[in-house]
Parts: structure tokens; C-alpha cells; sequence
């Protein structure tokens, strides 16, 4: 675990990542899978929803606006990136001692 921690570590100092960790405080998310939202220059917004051997890519107006609230509830309900990256750090911090 402490290696897969250090490696999210070293992701998040890249100029194309910012990670939030969700707290098992904030509660059940309700999100049954995971999302992509995808952001075009010449296109409107998708939406890819994955799950346990499935993908599905969403193109309805609705269905990405709903998949927007729910990500922005989340991200509002997450860590703020420098709180989770100090949560991070003192995670592997204890796995390694």
C-alpha cells in the first residue's frame, strides 16, 4: 500500500493531476460508478461511466448535467487537494513506521 500511495503521491505533483481523497466521514456517495467527464473543444460535453465489465458513453443533455451535480457534490464533499495530499503523506508516513 505505502508503494501505490507514494506513486498517487508523485502523480499529483504533475501539472495534469489534482487528487482528492473522499473520507469514509463524508458518508456513502451514492455514485454507482465510476465517471469521466469528457470536455471538447468542438463538441459538448460526455460523460464515460464505467463499471464491473461494462462502459457506456453518455451524450444525453440530462444525463451529463446529472453526472456533473453528482461529481460536484462530490468534489465539494471531498478533501480539498492540499488536505489530501497531507492526508496522503501522513498515511504513508504511519505505513512506514
Amino acid at each position: 500500500m505505502a508503494r501505490q500511495i507514494a506513486h498517487v503521491l508523485h502523480l499529483a505533483e504533475g501539472p495534469h493531476s489534482v487528487v482528492q481523497v473522499l473520507p469514509f466521514s463524508a458518508g456513502a456517495h451514492g455514485m454507482p460508478s465510476s465517471i469521466t467527464l469528457l470536455d471538447f473543444l468542438d463538441a459538448p460535453r460526455a460523460v464515460y461511466a464505467e463499471g464491473y465489465g461494462t462502459g457506456q458513453l453518455i451524450e444525453s443533455p440530462a444525463e451529463v448535467q446529472a453526472a456533473t451535480l453528482a461529481y460536484d457534490l462530490l468534489q465539494a464533499a471531498a478533501l480539498s487537494p492540499a488536505e489530501s495530499l497531507s492526508w496522503l503523506r501522513s498515511e504513508l508516513e504511519d505505513l512506514r513506521t
